[in-house]
């Protein structure tokens, strides 16, 4: 199945997708503003044209396992992006993959590159 990531950010959120065989998890897009109504619907559209079965949104959690501002406005984004699309929603603990990301460089931005190691994360996860 083809499973869509995201990197949930208030000004830009990185998405990443994985093909059918849930092995390679690559950079897509960034969305601009994606908890405004446009920016659910340009991912809504995302979902749709790349056909995805299941999305996946990093939930940035702290080292001591509490959740604050940002994991709680993650957390609304979900609900209202559910509400939206045709395929379930769920979080993944997302912790260091931006910084990850950018050691690591690579092609495209860094927002996407970070979606891209939580779905990588995700999948690992997925297939124990």
């Amino acid at each position: 199945m083809r499973i869509l990531a995201l990197d949930f950010g208030a000004a830009r959120t990185g998405v990443a997708v994985c093909d059918e065989t849930e092995t390679l998890a690559t950079p897509l897009t960034v969305v601009e503003q994606a908890a405004a109504d446009e920016g659910i619907a340009a991912i809504g559209d995302l979902a749709r044209r790349q056909g995805v079965g299941l999305v996946v949104v990093g939930l940035p959690v702290s080292l001591d396992a509490r959740e604050h501002g940002q994991a709680r406005a993650t957390r609304d984004f979900v609900k209202r992006l559910s509400g939206r699309l045709e395929v379930p929603v769920v979080t993944y603990d997302e912790r260091f993959t931006t910084k990850v990301a950018r050691e690591r460089g690579g092609k495209g931005a860094i927002d996407a590159r970070a979606a891209a190691l939580i779905l990588e994360d995700y999948l690992r996860a997925r297939s124990r």
